[in-house]
């Protein structure tokens, strides 16, 4: 089916997250820059919601905090100080990022603040040691301009970036501290994209203001996009991490797909029953699976968990109802499920019998519970206090499933679908920063800024293009990979030619991707030692996919060395030319034969391939053969 967005009343905003490349994070001198070498110490935390200055909870702070995980984080000395670890106050707002915000901000014809202030979110599921992550609004106003269609811009926020996290499992969560401040530049657009496309490109558009300011970090997880989506009669629903922009598209069709099939189960679920659920009523029925066959049953009750099952009438067949890929009923319920309760999964009627159920098992659960056939059965098994939250969380859901869309907090995966994560967050997560005085924003500093504005992207590929003689296509590729700084340093430092290097960082490395090698694993240093080694004649051009495929599989350090394991030791080129003279002199016999160097350059190759560029062998062979010819001619 395909989707009429604007019949279905699409909305979508955008939130497009950068980490900014400054010498030092945003609070405290450390640097943006991993550096593994310092001593490594880690410490446990447990945190709490706390009340908001009104007196309210947030919603999201309430449920990480129901999970009362124990929160362990890693640190390394060089990334991280007493700042990240909640054990020293904050220092003075990082000059640089603000002026990186403004600069992008002044890009975008936004309005910059005229203070400003800090504050503090709340945040407890342990991305942030203090329980809140800072945050200040730089900018408001201004827009991108999308196929002639102006996109608002709403705020331009500068925050800290959150810790890493490492590993998560039940009752514990573990984080590392080397990102936890780095400056992170928050974009938020107007809710007034009305199509995925439009998404896609609107997200380009501010992703190129912010990387023609040159201060933005590279690799994989410096951007994120949040996409908040609603459509007409569903709900707001905030997508977080999506990490391709391509995967923009896909992640708003399936949330739109989901809403309406959402809408679609609670219109059948009103005319099946007429009023609400049951009150919520979990029953054990442990006792009608003590000899199950089901893997997981049966490790859960062997770890002394019990099986707990909850009625929900009138709700067979929709479960498992499948309108588009991955969009189920019963996925939604399973998301609740894992995300209150930490359980591993959910069973329910609508696909059983199955994973080791039996038919008899069902038929006696049906029995037991008073379900009819209009009814549905959701069963957990895990020790009895998950698995009595776990179906708590599913008797919501359902409830949920009566009223329509519930707004929420989901994360994106990588095959553009979304699961459940958290509520959405409320107001009462924001409050004031008292440790950070107020910090003015002048005229003067505002026309200081203006007055030396890097240029935008489209003119850089225009000078580019001049500059080096580059086709546009190509210098567009550069730009929107994001290659155009080491393109320029490999150039400042080597004597390697501007296409050849375009090319490669371009064409070879997507070709290499294609081919399942991992070139995230070709850093800046890798690639300009191996453009060093080309311009010094190390090895040769027709070499330069091979030395790439191999320095990403192994993951080398030290280009040279691998070189020399490849067999393409430099070669002296008077050493080739002898070669050359001595192969024309054994051949002299058919050198006026037009198909002479043709026939040569074959035994040349077989000898001198990958260590000396084609081009240099033809033409120093070109060369003895003219002169060997005219000789004898002579």
């Amino acid at each position: 089916m395909v989707l009429d967005y604007e019949r279905l009343g699409l909305k979508v905003g955008l939130e497009i997250h950068r980490q900014l490349n400054t010498a030092r994070k945003l609070f405290c001198p450390c640097p943006t820059e991993y550096d593994e070498s310092g001593e490594k110490i880690s410490f446990t935390r447990f945190l709490r919601e706390a009340q908001s200055e009104l007196g309210e909870l947030d919603p999201a702070a309430v449920f990480e905090s129901r999970k009362r995980k124990k929160i362990v984080y890693r640190m390394d000395r060089r990334s991280a100080c007493l700042v990240e670890l909640d054990e020293e106050p904050p220092h003075t707002l990082n000059g640089e990022a603000v002026e990186i915000a403004l600069t992008a901000a002044l890009l975008m014809g936004s309005t910059p603040v005229d203070e400003i202030h800090v504050m503090r979110k709340i945040v407890v599921d342990g991305s942030n040691t203090a329980g809140f992550q800072r945050t200040c609004v730089v900018a408001t106003g201004g827009r991108v301009v999308v196929d002639g269609e102006a996109i608002p811009i709403q705020t331009i926020t500068l925050e800290e970036d959150a810790a890493r996290l490492v590993e998560s499992s039940r009752g514990v969560v573990e984080y590392d501290l080397s990102r936890l401040g780095i400056p992170l530049i928050e974009v938020a657009t107007a809710p007034v994209i009305k199509s995925p496309e439009q998404a896609v490109k609107a997200a380009k558009a501010i992703g190129d203001i912010l990387r023609a300011t040159g201060k933005v970090k590279r690799g994989l997880g410096t951007v994120r996009q949040d996409l908040n989506i609603s459509i007409r009669d569903g709900a707001l629903v905030e997508v977080k991490g999506v990490q391709e922009l391509e995967l923009i598209d896909d992640v708003v069709e399936y949330e739109v797909r989901r809403q309406l099939h959402l809408l679609d189960v609670s219109k059948r679920l009103a005319a099946r029953l007429g009023g609400g659920l049951p009150a919520f009523n979990p029953v054990d029925v442990t006792h009608l699976f003590t000899d199950t066959k089901s893997k997981v049953i049966r490790r859960s009750l062997d770890a002394g968990g019990r099986v707990m099952a909850l009625l929900l009438p009138a709700f067979a067949g929709l479960i498992s109802e499948e309108p588009f890929k991955g969009v189920r009923l019963g996925a939604e319920l399973a998301a609740y499920a894992k995300a209150w309760a930490e359980v591993e999964g959910i069973f329910h009627t609508d696909e059983l019998p199955g994973y080791g159920i039996t038919s008899e098992e069902v038929a006696s659960l049906r029995k037991y519970m008073g379900a009819g056939d209009a009814d549905a059965v959701v069963l957990v098994a895990d020790l009895e206090h998950y698995a009595v939250e776990a179906l708590r969380a599913v008797y919501e859901r359902a409830a949920e499933a009566l009223r329509g869309v519930p707004n929420e907090t989901r994360a994106a995966r990588q095959d553009g679908s979304t699961v459940y994560i958290r509520p959405r967050p409320g107001a009462a997560r924001m409050y004031p920063e008292t440790d950070i005085p107020p910090i003015p924003i002048t005229e003067n500093y505002l026309e200081e800024l203006k007055s030396r504005l890097p240029e935008t992207l489209d003119r850089l590929a225009e000078r580019l293009s001049r500059q080096y003689g580059l086709s546009r296509q190509l210098v567009q590729e550069l730009i929107d990979r994001e290659r155009v700084e080491i393109f320029m340093e490999i150039l400042g430092k080597t004597s390697a030619s501007p296409t050849v290097v375009a090319t490669t960082l371009t064409e070879t490395l997507t070709s290499l991707a294609r081919d399942g090698v991992d070139v995230g694993r070709l850093g800046e240093r890798v690639l300009l030692e191996v453009f060093q080694l080309l311009s010094e004649g190390v090895f040769s051009k027709e070499m330069l996919r091979d030395v790439l495929a191999r320095a990403a599989s192994e993951g080398v350090s030290d280009v040279r060395s691998l070189v020399s394991s490849m067999g393409l030791a430099a070669v002296d080129l008077e050493e080739v030319r002898r070669y050359v003279d001595e192969l024309v002199e054994r051949n002299r016999s058919f050198l006026g034969d037009e198909r002479a160097v043709k026939r040569l350059m074959g035994d040349l190759m077989k000898r001198y391939r990958g260590r000396v560029d084609g081009r240099l062998l033809h033409q120093i062979l070109s060369e003895r053969v003219a002169a060997r010819t005219g000789a004898a001619q002579g």
